[in-house]
């Protein structure tokens, strides 16, 4: 049995959805990464030295990096048997997921990155039928 896949993908959330002769199955993964700390909109800090109380900016890049491999790790699990893979989203992850499943070897399973806006569920299932139909 062929099973397809299509994945919407961003930094925060990836909809996975596989094709198989006997119907469809759709997932979310949701990637729990933190976000960048900083300042609120417009706002000022009232500590005087508040740029030692923050981290290093190399740190902060380790986490979030550490935290995107998890993440994509987990989306790449998700994803085994299947036999033709296409990836769409809007930003850098469909690229890094691209070189993830390249350092793998599974890189010759993908058809197609696209690059597409934010979607709905709905929209991302159509589009999925659409490019494998």
């Amino acid at each position: 049995m062929k099973m397809n896949a299509g994945l919407w993908i961003d930094h925060r959330k990836a909809v996975i959805m596989i094709l198989t002769p006997r119907g469809e199955e759709t997932m979310e993964i949701r990637s729990n990464v933190e976000k960048h700390p900083g300042h609120a909109a417009g706002a000022r800090s009232t500590e005087p030295y508040e740029a030692q109380l923050v981290q290093a900016d190399t740190s902060r890049e380790r986490k979030l990096t550490g935290q995107l491999d998890q993440y994509y790790t987990e989306v790449m699990a998700a994803l085994r048997g299947v036999e033709d893979l296409l990836i769409f989203g809007p930003g850098e992850a469909k690229v890094e997921l691209k070189n993830h499943l390249d350092q793998a070897n599974l890189g010759e399973k993908l058809m197609a990155v696209e690059t597409s806006d934010k979607m709905t569920d709905k929209q991302i299932a159509a589009k999925i039928r659409d490019y494998f139909h």
